[in-house]
């Protein structure tokens, strides 16, 4: 019995494979955005319920231009590049709330939060693009998702949403919030790792397609690793690459991303 168990499972795993857009690496989806939506919006709601919002100051005001910006740029590329059923799930929120973390992040469908105490590293409107470009990259890239899939299966053996809720709500709550990056981590740094690489590489061509340089990005993650100071690294960091590491693979990148930005 336990044998076909896991010879349901790995049939499924190989059913429920996609292919991340824009960049073709296979990625298992087993939960769709039908699914996880509604558990995102909630949840953000609940975030922005039990923060102080202060996205009509100046910073925010920047937040919510830059996004904007961003957001159009990457819906148009989308589109042109075939992907316009994508583009149509995005249902844009930009938020900055105050908080001593240094930290931001994008929930699938386009949620982003950004934390006041980023704002001073990112320095200018390219620097929050630096962010945005990333956090967005993450959505569209559908990391969420396929961090969900991967923990349901870690955890329960199966990949259906309602089935691991009817196990174990509280897991599975657990699973959502680390999959869509404001919980803890559950084991899974390594496999996060890959996707910040992966958001990294995306998020340069998605700042240069909105007008900002990407040749700012290594700049702001030398700003951000100073940031820590030798010490632990600011939340931001600390599921990321190597920050040498990091800077390095942005630079190798950036030749490609500068194809996209026309105000060189």
């Amino acid at each position: 019995m336990k044998k076909l168990g896991i010879i349901i499972v790995v049939g499924l795993i190989a059913y429920a494979c996609a292919k991340v857009p824009l960049t073709g690496r296979s990625q298992l989806a087993l939960v769709s955005s039908e699914e996880i939506q509604p558990l995102v919006n909630e949840q953000y709601d609940q975030v922005l319920k039990e923060s102080k919002v202060v996205t009509s100051s100046p910073d925010g005001q920047k937040v919510l231009k830059v996004g904007n910006k961003m957001s159009k740029a990457v819906e148009d590329y989308l589109r042109a590049s075939g992907y316009s059923d994508l583009a149509d799930e995005f249902k844009w929120e930009f938020n900055l709330l105050e908080s001593d973390q240094v930290n931001a992040w994008c929930m699938p469908g386009g949620k982003v939060a950004f934390y006041t105490a980023i704002m001073p590293i990112t320095q200018s409107e390219t620097g929050i693009a630096v962010v945005m470009g990333h956090e967005i990259a993450h959505a569209v890239a559908a990391h969420s998702r396929e961090r969900m899939s991967n923990g349901l299966v870690a955890n329960f053996g199966v990949g259906i949403l309602s089935s691991a809720i009817g196990q174990n709500p509280t897991l599975t709550q657990q699973i959502f919030l680390q999959s869509v990056g404001i919980g803890s981590e559950l084991g899974m740094l390594s496999f996060s790792r890959k996707h910040e690489s992966e958001a990294d590489q995306l998020g340069l061509t998605f700042m240069a397609l909105a007008g900002y340089d990407p040749r700012e990005a290594p700049i702001f993650w030398e700003r951000m690793q100073a940031q820590s100071g030798g010490e632990a690294p600011p939340e931001f960091l600390s599921t990321h690459p190597d920050p040498s590491n990091r800077i390095k693979k942005l630079n190798e990148w950036m030749p490609e991303a500068l194809k996209y930005y026309k105000g060189q």
